[in-house]
């Protein structure tokens, strides 16, 4: 089996990868991760507010790092993510115990390896080497890092981004550093993520004896035809950016078990993603009249955990895509495909959000890897998109 040597320009964004898988930060522990971040932080001139929130028992660590520039008006580029991974699984799958950092054929393996400490190492390198180069650069930096990003996600972007904001904090560009990719770094990248609306529908009847429907009332065959009708209805028909609204029942529970007892009631799980061409109050409201119209004695709960958002290509996504032409030869596909991320959080307060990290195929897997050629090559994406942001800029005249 062979053992891959990183090359010294990988040195930095490796160790620091290394040296953050080897803190177990299953969510919402942090593990130590954000202290060894601090430093690095600090040495490079950012000051640091510890913005920690969430019960005593399951206390979430936040970590908002700003380094200001000579220009107070000067935009703002915040690179985000979270030092939380999810729970390993079975420990002994693994070929090698998760929270041991290894290298095996050109890949480090351990959990959060690409999901998303490989980002948060490639981040710090990325702003080391340009602040090398570039001490007093015109562009404002920070970073926001949560632990509680795999978990509930109420006590980490979530918090912080209403601080800031009560605060009148400005974000003007945000790279949020969750796996993208597809097959190689650069390849595909978030400019826009759909909402998330659930919904838990709770059809009431009246149980009885199977064999004396007549004094029960089922609420199964209640439900059937309004959940046909809700499962045939085109609720959008999408955009360039965005497929169509999907609407999709995730759980069906009626009964006692018995064989010969009609239920009292049936409870369905659904969700929505959903594009721009819909709202969550629209889809509320089409729901209810479905539900209505097919005269249903029920109660209905909704859970909204994210609404849409797309950045449209501007300064941000041309200079990802500049960075990642320059780096890989890549014309990077521009997707809002996948799951809810922070980015939904950030995109209430920075109209310039975009996502951009290694592949995603291993996230959340056993034996969760990321190429030590996708790792290097993120870092120096990473240092493009701040060279050419700052170089947009009027110089300060310090250097």
């Amino acid at each position: 089996m062979s053992v891959a040597c990183p090359s010294p320009t990988e040195d930095a964004s490796l160790a620091l990868l290394q040296a953050l898988i080897a803190r177990p930060s299953i969510t919402p522990d942090d593990a130590g991760c954000m202290s060894l971040l601090g430093e690095r932080l600090q040495a490079l001139g950012f000051a640091l507010q510890w913005l920690d929130a969430g019960p005593a028992d399951a206390q979430v660590r936040n970590l908002w790092a700003t380094r200001n520039a000579a220009t107070p008006s000067a935009p703002r580029l915040v690179f985000a993510g979270h030092t939380d991974v999810v729970p390993t699984g079975p420990v002994e799958q693994w070929t090698s115990p998760p929270f041991t950092p290894t290298l095996r054929d050109g890949k480090l393996f351990g959990r959060g390896s690409s999901d998303m400490k490989g980002s948060i190492a490639a981040f710090i390198v990325a702003l080391e080497r340009f602040l090398q180069n570039q001490p007093e650069p015109s562009l404002q930096l920070a970073l926001l890092l949560t632990s509680d990003e795999e978990g509930p996600a109420q006590f980490g972007t979530r918090y912080v981004v209403e601080a800031l904001r009560a605060r009148g904090e400005r974000l003007d560009y945000c790279i949020v550093g969750e796996p993208t990719a597809v097959k190689t770094t650069g390849d595909m990248i978030k400019n826009g993520r759909r909402g998330s609306l659930s919904g838990r529908l709770t059809v009431h009847g009246v149980q009885g004896h199977i064999a004396y429907p007549h004094l029960a009332s089922n609420p199964v065959h209640q439900l059937a035809p309004a959940l046909a009708e809700l499962t045939g209805i085109t609720w959008d028909a999408g955009n360039a950016f965005f497929p169509p609204t999907s609407f999709q029942v995730s759980n069906i529970h009626a009964g006692t078990g018995a064989t010969n007892v009609i239920p009292g009631q049936a409870v369905v799980d659904f969700n929505f993603r959903f594009s721009t061409e819909s709202t969550a109050e629209r889809l509320q409201q089409r729901v209810e009249m479905v539900l209505q119209k097919h005269g249903l004695r029920y109660t209905l709960d909704w859970s909204l955990s994210g609404e849409p958002f797309l950045t449209p290509r501007g300064p941000l996504v041309e200079a990802i895509e500049q960075a990642i032409l320059a780096e890989t030869g890549l014309q990077t596909e521009l997707s809002t495909t996948g799951g809810t991320s922070d980015g939904r959080f950030i995109a209430t307060l920075c109209e310039q959000v975009v996502e951009l990290g290694p592949p995603n195929a291993s996230i959340h897997k056993i034996d969760e890897h990321i190429g030590l050629e996708d790792l290097a090559t993120l870092t120096r994406i990473y240092q493009r998109v701040l060279e050419h942001l700052n170089a947009s800029l009027p110089s300060t005249g310090s250097l």
